[in-house]
Order: C-alpha cells, then structure tokens, then sequence
C-alpha cells in the first residue's frame, strides 16, 4: 500500500492523489515491543496517534484501518481532534440493539450479513479467551511456534471458508512480526483491555467516514452502521478481498482511499 500511496502516478494513478503515509506500529503489537503497561486501550491508542500527528508537524490528517486500526480510527471520529479530516475503514462493528423495530427495514442482503455475523460468533473463541484469559493463552503461543503459527492461519484463513488468499510469504512475514518481538501476550492483552474500557464508542462517530467492504470480510451492516456513524459520506462494495485487505486487494484498497480523500483537497 505504501507505493500506490505515496506515488500514485507509477501506479497508474493522479499524482496530485500523493499521501504522505504516517504507519504506527500499535502498543503492544511487532515494532513497538512486548512491555506494554496496563491501560492501553483503542481510546488511548487513538490519542496517542492524534499526538503522533501533531509531533510530527501534521496540521491536517486522515485515518485508515482495518480490524483494530477500524476501531482505532472510529474513536478517533468519537474523540473528532482538531485537524482530522476524516476516517476511512473496512468494517463498521455496528450489530443489532435488541429493539425489534430496528429489524423490521432490513433487507435481504442485511439479513445475509447478519447470518454471517451469527457465523463469525460461533467461531470466534481468539476474541472470548483473549478478552478473559489472554496471559494463560500466551505461554502457549510464546513458548511454540507452531502454536502461534497455528493461532494466526486460523484468521488469515476465514476459520477455514477460505485459503492461499495471502501469499505465503507475506503470510510467515505477519507470523515472525509476532514470534521475533515475543508479542503474543501484549498484543493479545489489547482485548482484555477494550472489554474493560469504559470510553470505548461513548457517543456516535460524526466525523465524514468512508466505508470500504470486502467480498470474503465481515460486511458491515449499512443501517446499523449509519445508527452509530452520523456522517457517512462514502460507501463503496468490492467482490473480492478479504479482512486483510491492504495484502491481498491492494489494487482496489488504494484508489478507494485516493477517491474517498480527493474530497478534503
């Protein structure tokens, strides 16, 4: 992603689209070490990065992400800092309320995506032991590389729906940035911290937002979505990528980003 954004006229692309690319490595996660202390949730992480921007001179910035970066950068449309122009994303985790009214204008394909969603749920145990238990799971993916090999291709993989989306080695490369920094724990102890953190999505997100959403990713669920995110001002489909997007559907990641941008310029 890096060159298509920088320099997108060697890709094809108008060089007056060009960004300059600020890419944080998370507290807790690869470049950024295994000693996190206590307290490091996606509402501190979003401040940091504001801080980020500032400090390095940046009077006007955007958002990007996917996963945790997605929640990262809905915070930061929550905490709308000076100077942020907007958010684009790959995921909105907006789910149903529990009123039965807000069901009744779904439609079909909202149905699809909630099957899907009821799907993700029933498989997604990384998320229940790593918001509960996440020290006790780490002594077994630091102490084996086989174990955290196995941990991450369950993932990258859709929990089996689908393979060989991701190169192998782009594949080892994501598995080592754990292994090497020793990171499994910090990183997996981000969970634990979010469930416990009373600031997290306090308040709609109203800062513009763009949504991009993949065909093999969990598909955000437009009405809940605009329930949660009052300023959604772009919303594009694609058939194919996955929820790592940015590795395999680059070609159609970085213009989308370009397009939804081109609006602040």
């Amino acid at each position: 992603m890096i060159g298509p954004l920088t320099n997108p006229r060697a890709y094809g692309g108008n060089p007056e689209d060009a960004f300059h690319v600020v890419i944080p490595s998370v507290p807790g996660f690869g470049f950024s070490g295994p000693e996190v202390e206590a307290g490091w949730t996606i509402t501190r992480i979003a401040r940091a990065w504001d801080e980020l921007m500032r400090r390095l001179g940046y009077e006007q910035y955007g958002a990007h992400g996917s996963d945790c970066g997605a929640l990262v950068a809905r915070e930061l449309g929550i905490l709308k800092p000076e100077g942020l122009l907007g958010i684009h994303v790959l995921q909105l985790f907006s789910f149903p309320s529990g009123d039965p009214a807000e069901m009744a204008g779904l439609s079909e394909e909202d149905h699809k995506r909630l099957q899907f969603l009821g799907a993700f749920q029933e498989r997604a145990g990384f998320n229940a032991i790593q918001q509960s238990r996440p020290l006790t799971l780490s002594y077994g993916l630091a102490d084996s590389p086989a174990g955290q090999l196995a941990w991450i291709a369950d993932l990258f993989n859709g929990f089996g729906d689908h393979v060989d989306f991701i190169g192998r080695d782009a594949f080892l490369t994501n598995v080592m940035l754990y292994w090497l920094t020793n990171t499994a724990e910090s990183s997996s102890r981000l969970y634990y911290e979010n469930a416990r953190n009373p600031e997290a999505g306090q308040g709609p997100n109203t800062a513009p937002t763009g949504v991009a959403v993949f065909g093999h990713d969990f598909k955000t669920i437009r009405p809940f979505a605009e329930r949660d995110n009052l300023n959604i001002v772009h919303w594009s489909e694609f058939e194919r990528g996955t929820h790592f997007a940015a590795m395999d559907a680059p070609d159609l990641l970085a213009p989308d980003i370009r397009k939804f941008y081109r609006r602040f310029r």
